[in-house]
């Protein structure tokens, strides 16, 4: 099936699917999230908002629609938002809500997932789908898998690591950027929401991060393939840009392009200086340095290291970081060669060794 489509969100190229074959692939992925990770019973109600916006809409629909047969659906397009509103408001705690979104929905509240979250309510998020294209298609699917035993066991291993570390050394292919202090605690986005009091968020799934207790005591050069633009899709520059970080900043770039520019003007604008927080383990395997998608935010689980520029990382606070005065978190994606926790290689040959 091939379908031709005006999208809301800025295309990266023309798009065509097979949709059977990929609507049974994500059914059976969709079906072990559902039972292995919200351990959703027909006991429980369903409800699915959705829109016709893009293929990768149609697709998980559809699988939706086999996985969650006595779900409510409701086309977000053809239904007035006060309606949207008054079925998710009859929900009880421990029911499933799910919004597949080709950009992203706008429902009246500032965040609707958080919104939901206080009402006990198990939610998951397929946003800005429209920018998934040709076969991204299939890569996003095939991000979808969940394998407990893989982002269980190695993401806690990796948590372990982390929240024992003094140091932890990124090899980017000759470049080395060091950290040379401890680690926050690190956060797990693994799909186990055992003792958590919100249940879900976006998928698809598979990160742990962290950052430097003391920002200054990272310092050295990254090399980056990819970073997310001011539109909030994936940007692959010819050749690799390289980042001097001095004290937790960025002081230096070598090899940059005029759109990566911008973005550090828009930081060096807003916040005065750019410093580099967030220390994401990606651990998605569906999507690696060649199998890449648009949505900078479904990307960020790519198996590899991201990082963030920009002071705007809420998960951790800093003393010399005030909320109100952090205004950017810009993913950029390093070349990942090594990575060292202590002495421990936790990185290698495109996978994680613990």
């Amino acid at each position: 099936m091939t379908k031709n489509i005006e999208h809301p969100d800025k295309p990266c190229a023309t798009e065509t699917f097979t949709d059977q074959a990929m609507i049974n692939k994500a059914a059976q992925h969709i079906s072990e999230i559902l039972s292995l990770v919200f351990m959703h019973t027909p006991k429980q109600a369903a409800l699915v908002v959705f829109d016709k916006q893009s293929p990768l809409a149609l697709v998980l629909t559809a699988a939706y629609r086999r996985c969650l047969p006595d779900a409510k659906f409701i086309d977000f397009d053809s239904t007035s938002s006060p309606d949207i509103l008054a079925t998710l408001d009859s929900l009880k705690p421990s029911d499933l809500v799910v919004f597949i979104q080709s950009t992203s929905f706008r429902l009246g509240v500032f965040r609707i997932r958080i919104e939901l979250f206080e009402k006990s309510l198990k939610v998951i998020e397929h946003p800005h789908l429209a920018r998934m294209i040709d076969e991204q298609l299939l890569y996003y699917v095939d991000s979808l898998a969940y394998d407990s035993l893989y982002y269980r066991g190695t993401g806690n291993a990796l948590k372990k690591l982390i929240d024992t570390a003094n140091s932890a050394v990124l090899d980017s292919g000759g470049e080395h950027l060091t950290f040379s202090g401890p680690l926050e605690p690190a956060k797990l986005n693994i799909g186990d929401y055992t003792g958590m009091k919100n249940i879900g968020g976006q998928f698809p799934i598979g990160e742990v991060f962290t950052e430097a207790q003391d920002l200054e005591t990272v310092n050295g050069r990254v090399r980056i393939f990819v970073f997310g633009d001011t539109s909030f899709q994936v940007n692959q520059p010819d050749n690799p840009i390289t980042l001097i970080i001095r004290k937790g900043r960025v002081i230096d770039v070598l090899g940059s392009t005029p759109e990566f520019d911008m973005v550090l003007s828009n930081i060096r604008a807003d916040e005065g200086e750019i410093w580099l927080r967030e220390l994401g383990f990606g651990m998605n395997r569906a999507f690696t340095q060649d199998r890449r998608v648009c949505d900078i935010g479904t990307y960020e689980r790519m198996c590899g290291i991201h990082l963030s520029l920009g002071a705007k990382h809420s998960v951790y606070k800093k003393p010399q970081i005030k909320r109100n005065d952090a205004w950017h978190h810009v993913d950029v994606f390093a070349i990942t060669e090594l990575v060292y926790l202590d002495e421990v290689i936790a990185y290698k040959d495109g996978a994680w060794q613990v």
